[in-house]
């Protein structure tokens, strides 16, 4: 079969198996054991590509609602969560054939963001002013900065996490067992993810959430890292929205910091670290920078031209990240709030999201075919169900009238 003879129902099998296998050809073989349908390839890429264009047009449009990916609820959320954060992609330059034809960069940026509605408690009392035990792990430390852990683990590459090492420190319990648990409750999730600017993704989120009625919520919460282009997203969209930092980057600067202040001891900058960290989790941010200006006065600012592993750089950029977002640390007046205090949505997202578009294998067109399966994969893990939905409704479906050309807005009659 190609793409022009398959049913409404076989182009939805060919789009979910491709939203969730690695590969086109992986796909294909999916359908031809499980479906019994032979499909090649060239044409699940094919289907993909028409349907993720289609998705794409359909965001941007301006429907007005009508016709949104989105559905709008009856009532709006108690509490809207906001979190976004980059990933990767390789792309090639389109029109070579196969193999691999670098555009430029070869490794691009995705933007990718979560939208939950949740449920959450408040508190009079901070529930949890103790850190987790997880973070009082040197092994677990040590993965979150990448870097060797106090007499415990193998030697690392001293540097900054990557969204892997991230994404796998949100699977550790963030609750001690016996102790209630006060992180709220993740009811519906929809995903946005895209390769345009953080200018136009910024946007693509806003027409997410007044869509799904976020604006209108008791609670609200925005979530990031240190991203520049994070906050600007907040600021230009989701101002009245609390700004949060996930407490894991900052729990990764200390502990490179305390390492590079106590080079000769373990023992002293383990207890370093766990003073630091425990006081940012506690809310003791102006503490902690006093405490880290004293070793940057005793060691200097670092020269123009200092590698990443010098003392001085390393501690001047900790004072830095921690100056510059300390007023999305008020850690435990957030969990008096029932707020969440890390991105473990978002970095459990960037996973299922990199499982089908990142790989050192595998290079997508640039834009259009990275875009095209970027938008199959976030309809995919959207809890409301809207890729089905949307190919159930598709205009050409054989279950549906088709509407007249004339009643659709310029961008879907064109895609």
């Amino acid at each position: 079969m190609d793409a022009r003879s398959l049913s409404p129902g076989m182009v939805e099998r060919v789009v979910f198996a491709a939203a969730e296998t690695r590969s086109f050809a992986r796909a294909e073989l999916a359908l031809d054991k499980i479906g019994g349908v032979a499909v090649s390839p060239n044409t699940v890429q094919r289907v993909v590509g028409d349907v993720g264009g289609e998705l794409a047009a359909r965001r941007d449009a301006d429907l007005n609602g009508v016709g949104a990916l989105a559905q709008r609820p009856e009532e709006p959320p108690e509490l809207a969560v906001v979190e976004c954060d980059g990933g990767r992609a390789r792309t090639r330059e389109p029109g070579h054939g196969r193999g691999v034809h670098l555009s430029g960069e070869g490794w691009r940026e995705t933007k990718n963001a979560c939208l939950v509605r949740a449920s959450r408690k408040t508190f009079a009392e901070d529930p949890q002013p103790e850190p987790p035990a997880c973070f009082s792990d040197p092994k677990h430390a040590a993965k979150i900065a990448e870097t060797e852990a106090f007499s415990v683990a193998a030697p690392r590459a001293a540097g900054m996490p990557s969204e892997e090492t991230f994404a796998e420190s949100s699977d550790v319990p963030m609750v001690e067992k016996g102790r209630g648990d006060w992180r709220p409750k993740r009811l519906v999730r929809t995903v946005v993810s895209s390769m345009k600017s953080s200018r136009d993704f910024g946007r693509q989120m806003a027409k997410e959430a007044k869509q799904r009625r976020f604006f209108e919520a008791t609670a609200k919460v925005f979530l990031g890292d240190g991203l520049p282009w994070n906050w600007t997203i907040w600021k230009e969209h989701f101002r009245d929205f609390t700004p949060v930092l996930d407490f894991i980057h900052p729990l990764s600067y200390l502990f490179l910091a305390a390492k590079t202040v106590h080079p000769l001891s373990d023992d002293d900058g383990w207890h370093q670290y766990l003073v630091w960290m425990r006081g940012c989790w506690q809310g003791e941010v102006g503490q902690v920078l006093d405490e880290l200006r004293v070793w940057q006065g005793k060691l200097g600012e670092p020269p123009p031209d200092a590698p990443d592993s010098d003392p001085r750089k390393i501690i001047a950029g900790t004072v830095t990240y921690l100056e510059n977002n300390r007023l999305r640390m008020a850690y435990p007046e957030y969990r008096k709030a029932g707020l969440p205090v890390t991105t473990a949505w978002m970095e459990s997202l960037v996973k299922e999201v990199n499982y089908r578009v990142k790989g050192t294998e595998m290079f997508w067109n640039n834009p259009d075919g990275a875009e095209a399966i970027l938008q199959v994969r976030a309809a995919a893990l959207s809890d409301d169900d809207r890729l089905s939905k949307y190919l159930h409704n598709r205009p050409g479906c054989a279950f549906i009238r088709r509407p007249k050309l004339s009643k659709l807005p310029a961008e879907i009659r064109k895609s």
